[in-house]
């Protein structure tokens, strides 16, 4: 509920699934698949010249009727073919809802005199955020109900909350809500004593907040109205919204976005411009809310930084000749100057500096260890003579990561612990003592078992010798014998960690004998920053490399059945799909891929597309020829060919601003008009939603029924 200074957000990568299929109308099923018309187009660029005869797919507007039309003719395809699984559909939601605590509450985090946490009533969709007054030894007073979700939301077809800020008095709500699915954010703000809304709206925000000591001022971000690339943060008086709102800080450099927040030591509000591998942050503090934000370190292409202010001192994690990142220490006064800075934590080469979090005796950080997400902690007073120790676990894939820790004048950490087996552990930690506190482990509702099942690290050799980690999950009953149906997941994409992390869904696969497993391949940075400079830009290929050597190395080791093999992936991960698809359709019976970013040529020479240009330093730019032809060579939709495919389903959301919808349906076009065999093909539009789906806990699973039952169909599995 408090807003903290931002770090870079994962692009076009997608959280979560998905969305609510209408019922199919059986005097409509229509008996073949549609086959959209072809329009002549010609994309040149370098003297290259590309026939695409579904561009016309694209509206801007997604009003054309010629393109709905199609897009409907798709989802009706898509009921028809699975409409003998209805029965399926409908016991595969109620096993993923059923596993559900449906009256659940997060752990209370204290923030001045109040403790704050969110939680479900039975059968909500949407949690109900709320608080209670209470002091160091836990909340005593009676709840009061700051924002009911689902309140909210009863009245739009689709609605999603993008971030909290609650004033420094406690009085006043400030939130940003999307109805469309689109990224456009709008804000409100509250008053909490009243519990009346102000009329006043501001539209086209970001999820960036961040309010002045003075419990007026609140400071935003505006996005562009055409891209939503956040580039400006405003200030607005509470008390004259939206008149009042006037320009505070402008980026005008279109490959950079914008995000902000208030310090954790409260003194502050932090302003980082960002772009793939350079940062800059900009201060402003928080009792000045008319002041100017001042540039803490001007910005070098290539150095990424993160301050964090702590009183007088600055704590900088700096990738600064270092590679996976240091930190370091200086007098806030002075800390614009680097040679002022002094060293705390050194560079390694083996292990990644992710993330930390400054107490008053105590440093924790998080780093990835062999791909693993761990936390050390060390006492200040013996920094350079101790090197700490890691909170330990006996799994042996695991992810642990600091938690909601607003005091900084404690001796206890609150932490998450999860593993694929284990479901999400909140734990406070006294790193005086040692001694841990059980708070909260979620519950699956059932026979649930966690000793049940297995997870574990191995590796596998890539075609060019470089060693792949692979997290495996499955049940205990499983073994590496080749028969079991093998789901191997994978992402690789701007430096985005795939940590292995519990979700109840895959139980659905798991207890039906699947084994799981996470390919954390190049373009990921599980092991560090190498291993993301090593599948990105001219060297994007080792990304898909990686998938299909850990798939046929698994399958060597008898960890899969070859002729029951599921790959997935969502947005930057569909672009994996789409391009092992091509490279190796042999070797997959299915391919799930979510939202894909498959047109990637002709996006990327579009600079009015959302996210385009800030993702030159992760794609290559395509007006520079080595470029283009090097993203030519694998873009998934420019390299379908006249070939047998596997079985592809397709998910994709009408208000995608991540990955436009027109990526997959032309994708899908080409495929049906190219592939020689009967496999099946089948794409859903979701009309009211965009990337992440449909917002609800409950509505997102219909798609991931659906997604289980075209695998369960294809490959002969037990419903």
């Amino acid at each position: 509920m408090h807003t903290v200074a931002p770090r870079p957000p994962a692009a076009r990568h997608a959280i979560g699934t998905e969305i609510l299929m209408p019922a199919p109308d059986p005097s409509s099923k229509p008996t073949r698949p549609p086959m959209a018309e072809q329009r002549p187009h010609r994309l040149e660029a370098h003297g290259h010249v590309r026939e695409d005869p579904w561009y016309w797919l694209r509206d801007d507007e997604r009003a054309d009727p010629d393109v709905l039309g199609y897009i409907e003719a798709e989802n009706a395809w898509t009921r028809a073919v699975l409409a003998h699984t209805e029965d399926a559909q409908t016991a595969l939601y109620e096993e993923l809802v059923g596993r559900i605590r449906k009256d659940d509450a997060s752990v209370p985090y204290r923030r001045g005199d109040w403790w704050y946490y969110n939680r479900y009533e039975a059968n909500h969709e949407y949690p109900i955020y709320a608080r209670r007054r209470g002091g160091p030894d836990g909340p005593t007073g009676d709840e009061q109900i700051i924002l009911d979700v689902n309140a909210l939301a009863r009245e739009h077809t689709y609605f999603d909350l993008g971030a909290l800020s609650v004033s420094p008095d406690g009085r006043w709500l400030a939130w940003v809500e999307d109805i469309v699915s689109r990224g456009e954010w709008r804000l409100r703000i509250r008053d909490l004593d009243s519990g009346e809304t102000l009329a006043g709206t501001i539209d086209n925000v970001s999820t960036s907040l961040a309010w002045a000591d003075d419990n007026r001022t609140l400071f935003y971000v505006r996005q562009q109205d055409e891209t939503l690339i956040p580039w400006q943060v405003w200030r607005v008086r509470r008390d004259a919204l939206p008149d009042s709102a006037e320009l505070a800080w402008q980026e005008d450099d279109p490959q950079f976005y914008v995000g902000l927040g208030r310090s954790r030591d409260d003194r502050h509000i932090v302003a980082v411009s960002m772009q793939t591998i350079t940062t800059e942050a900009l201060l402003l503090d928080s009792d000045d809310p008319d002041g100017e934000f001042r540039v803490f370190l001007p910005r070098e292409r290539g150095h990424e930084y993160w301050i964090e202010p702590v009183g007088e001192e600055a704590f900088i994690r700096t990738n600064w000749h270092a590679e996976n990142f240091r930190l370091m220490h200086a007098e806030l006064a002075t800390a614009h100057d680097r040679d002022t800075w002094r060293e705390l934590i050194t560079h390694r080469h083996e292990v990644m500096l992710d993330d930390f979090a400054v107490f008053r005796d105590h440093l924790v950080l998080e780093e990835r260890v062999d791909g693993m997400l761990k936390l050390r902690i060390i006492d200040r007073a013996a920094i350079g003579r101790d090197t700490g120790h890691y909170i330990d676990s006996d799994e042996g894939a695991y992810t642990a990561e600091i938690g909601m820790n607003p005091q900084m004048d404690t001796t206890v950490l609150r932490y998450h612990y999860s593993s694929l087996a284990t479901p999400d552990t909140v734990y406070d930690y006294d790193m005086a003592t040692g001694e841990r506190t059980l708070l909260k482990r979620d519950e699956v509702v059932g026979d649930f078992d966690p000793h049940d099942y297995a997870t574990e690290r191995l590796h596998v050799t890539a075609r060019d010798g470089v060693e792949v980690p692979v997290t495996l999950y499955y049940r205990r009953r499983v073994g590496a014998d080749g028969s079991a149906p093998l789901l191997v997941y994978g992402y690789g994409s701007y430096g985005i960690s795939m940590d292995p992390q519990f979700s109840s869904n895959r139980l659905s696969l798991v207890d039906r004998g699947f084994v799981y497993a996470i390919a954390h391949v190049r373009g990921g940075e599980e092991l560090g920053r190498h291993w993301y400079d090593g599948g990105r830009l001219l060297n994007k290929q080792n990304t898909f490399n990686d998938f299909v050597d850990v798939t046929t190395g698994l399958l060597d080791a008898g960890w899969g059945d070859p002729g029951k093999v599921v790959a997935t992936g969502r947005s930057a991960g569909g672009l994996l799909m789409g391009a092992i698809a091509n490279q190796r359709p042999d070797l997959y019976r299915v391919i799930v891929a979510g939202v894909p970013f498959v047109d990637v040529v002709t996006t990327m020479l579009d600079d009015s597309i959302p996210l385009t240009t800030f993702e030159y330093d992760e794609w290559g730019n395509p007006n520079e020829r080595e470029y283009y032809e090097y993203i030519l060579s694998y873009s998934p939709y420019d390299n379908v060919t006249a070939q047998a495919y596997p079985h592809i389903y397709v998910g994709t959301g009408l208000w995608d601003p991540a990955v436009q919808y027109w990526e997959p349906a032309k994708w899908v076009a080409k495929l049906r008009t190219m592939k020689t065999c009967d496999s099946r093909l089948v794409m859903y539009t979701d009309m009211d939603a965009g990337h992440r789906g449909q917002a609800g806990r409950f509505e997102r699973l219909r798609e991931t029924a659906r997604e289980l039952a075209f695998v369960f169909d294809v490959l002969g599995v037990e419903y």
